[in-house]
């Protein structure tokens, strides 16, 4: 056994000699592996290769090194669980050699076998490649010390580790097996180091293109490397594959220590020592994985800022991309929704154009919302199905998103970034989501005057000024937003200035009633509120408070000018009364009909959703969009018609 050993060390030792010869000599004799260099006497190095060995490597760097990035990285987290490339190191037992041996100790041997073919290659990256590039640098000048340094990180400090402590240990227990087998004390020593392998990994993909970039760049610094590469010491290997070896080894070390205590006899003196060490070396392949992670996040916010054209400062190491994707936006003047991008990170929503030519930047940065005091919250939208509202304090937004699924997605996805900033910053209470039709949802709340976007009300949804209730025109009477509360208000009502403070306190047009909030002034004389008209009852707040509403076509000469459809309501608040509006925000009705005596017939019967009110020779004809709404209609009307009130004694309520 001792004999072995010292043929193993032996081995090494001259593996190390070839690796300093090649420093001096430059090219020599090829070897086909690493490990040719010491097999145990007489048997035959394994031909197979799992995907942690050389096939893989060289697939992932068959198109140059710039090949070796996050797809490969990747995929060495979803290896962490897999015994698959545990094929090409299976215990080297060869015909003739001791069968008796116990099966911990051959795992013990093969960890010692990979550790110094391991030390071996870190040799050569530390003292042969880095050590002859620094060389290269500090004579010639052709390319920086940094970049060197840049390249290898922190391999130096991970070389002395391993070769000085952690080798030399494995080897003196295995040497002292037959008075001491265990290793779980070992290793319990020396794992917490295995953390320095956190910035190496970090740094793996920015070294790759570094290398790649200066390969390119510098004819000297290629001479180097491939003058290094084609000697008997790198085993025709490429300094990339040499490279992803420290990235590598430690998910090699947790699955060998994994075997190594299902293989201890339940009474093994090294059972609980070897469990809790196999639990270090398991939190030190999480830190691996953990700086993988972070650099594949510091990687996708680096492909957002090129896809912006660098037009927002987004790369920061305290945000996180959550989500990106295509939304319509729903626009307040025009009929149809627009094509936008949506970039949600922990900290902002990022609201994006995309450009026509994509030279570059391939989205223009439209508007950054932050996330703390964010509010999101589903719309209820006959005509925008999908559709959500994202309400911040530098704008509110109305979305649309293509299927009911993705809006979930995209409202769990906001609301998630939001409670997390409101745990964290512990000033903020969980926000309350008001419930659907809540009139402090749909009117900005007097205390947020100001201080956030308000949700705008869209041109098409009234026709009239929702202050004065003068109808508009194209010509004498247009709309403008107030941009305190979003109302639809003419010219006449939103002729004042006031700061808002989520337009860093900058004068916005708004109308009457904000400016008298915001400012403090006292209303002018001229402009005091009118008596209140028997039609200025307000659509919406008949809407959230009536027995039924809809629109419904207006059919016959009976309407005049009013227009071909409707928005008709009877409020809980007036039963017997049906008003009916040209838009469903205006706040006044242009027609008003008490329905008390009133009788409710069918219409033609080539249309069965057509019905009538008749009385005394006055006929209103009305056509409902189903003959199912004609049907709640009939209803609603025949009892109006009867004097039914809603919470009357023997009255049931009409609502379906």
């Amino acid at each position: 056994m001792e004999g072995a050993s010292e043929e193993t060390l032996t081995s090494v030792s001259s593996l190390v000699t070839v690796f300093e010869n090649s420093r001096m000599t430059g090219a020599g004799p090829r070897v086909h592996g690493l490990e040719a260099g010491h097999q145990q006497p007489g048997c035959r190095a394994p031909t197979s290769a799992g995907p942690w060995e050389k096939p893989t490597v060289e697939e992932a760097l068959e198109s140059g090194s710039r090949t070796v990035s996050r797809r490969y990285l990747s995929s060495l987290k979803n290896k962490l669980s897999s015994g698959a490339w545990r094929k090409s190191y299976q215990p080297r037992t060869c015909p003739g050699s001791e069968t008796q041996e116990p099966e911990e100790k051959k795992i013990v041997r093969e960890l010692l076998e990979t550790e110094q073919a391991y030390v071996a290659r870190l040799h050569l990256l530390d003292q042969v490649f880095f050590q002859e590039l620094l060389k290269e640098a500090r004579s010639s000048k052709a390319f920086p010390e940094d970049v060197v340094r840049l390249i290898f990180s922190n391999i130096s400090s991970i070389y002395q580790f391993h070769s000085q402590f952690f080798l030399p240990e494995l080897q003196r227990r295995l040497d002292d097996w037959t008075t001491t087998p265990r290793i779980g004390d070992v290793i319990q020593k020396l794992a917490p180091f295995l953390k320095m392998y956190s910035e190496y990994v970090k740094n793996f993909e920015r070294a790759i293109e570094l290398l790649a970039t200066w390969t390119d760049k510098s004819p000297p610094f290629q001479e180097v490397i491939t003058r290094i590469q084609s000697s008997e010491a790198s085993a025709s290997l490429t300094l990339q594959h040499h490279m992803l070896e420290p990235v590598q080894r430690i998910p090699r070390y947790e699955l060998l220590l994994k075997e190594y205590v299902q293989k201890l006899p339940g009474q093994a003196p090294d059972l609980a020592d070897a469990q809790k060490a196999l639990d270090m070396i398991f939190s030190a392949a999480q830190h691996s994985n953990a700086a993988i992670t972070e650099m594949e996040r510091l990687q996708e916010l680096w492909d957002v800022y090129q896809r912006l054209g660098l037009e927002d400062d987004i790369v920061d190491p305290s945000n996180t991309l959550l989500r990106e994707g295509p939304v319509l936006k729903i626009s307040f003047r025009r009929s149809g929704p627009m094509e936008r991008y949506l970039f949600l990170f922990n900290n902002m929503l990022l609201y994006c154009v995309p450009r026509v030519i994509q030279v570059g930047a391939h989205f223009q940065v439209r508007t950054r919302i932050d996330v703390a005091g964010m509010k999101v919250r589903e719309l209820t939208d006959a005509e925008f199905p999908h559709s959500f509202l994202v309400s911040g304090k530098q704008r509110t937004l109305e979305l649309r998103a293509r299927s009911q699924e993705e809006m979930i997605s995209w409202l769990q996805a906001c609301q998630a970034a939001i409670d997390q900033i409101e745990k964290r910053n512990e000033t903020f209470k969980a926000a309350v989501q008001s419930p659907e039709g809540d009139p402090q949802e749909q009117e900005l709340q007097s205390m947020e005057l100001g201080l956030r976007a308000p949700q705008w009300v869209r041109d098409k949804m009234v026709t009239m000024c929702m202050r004065c209730q003068e109808p508009f025109n194209a010509l004498t009477r247009r709309r403008h937003h107030c941009r305190a509360c979003g109302y639809v208000v003419c010219a006449r009502c939103s002729d004042y200035r006031a700061e808002l403070k989520y337009d860093a306190n900058r004068p916005n047009r708004v109308c009457l009633d904000c400016y008298t909030f915001l400012t403090g002034n006292v209303l002018p004389e001229e402009k005091e509120d009118k008596r209140r008209g028997i039609l200025e009852k307000g659509a919406v707040a008949g809407s959230e408070q009536s027995l039924i509403c809809s629109f419904l076509q207006l059919l016959g000469d009976k309407w005049g000018k009013s227009g071909p459809r409707g928005w008709c309501v009877i409020p809980r608040d007036d039963p017997l009364v049906l008003y009916v509006y040209a838009a469903p925000q205006d706040m006044r009705a242009h027609t008003s009909i008490p329905l008390l005596g009133y009788q409710v017939t069918a219409g033609p019967q080539a249309d069965p959703r057509v019905f009538q009110l008749q009385q005394s020779g006055q006929l209103y004809t009305f056509k409902a969009e189903s003959e199912e709404l004609k049907g709640r209609w009939v209803k609603a009307m025949e009892r109006a018609a009867s004097g039914w009130i809603p919470g009357g004694p023997n009255n049931k309520d009409l609502s379906d």
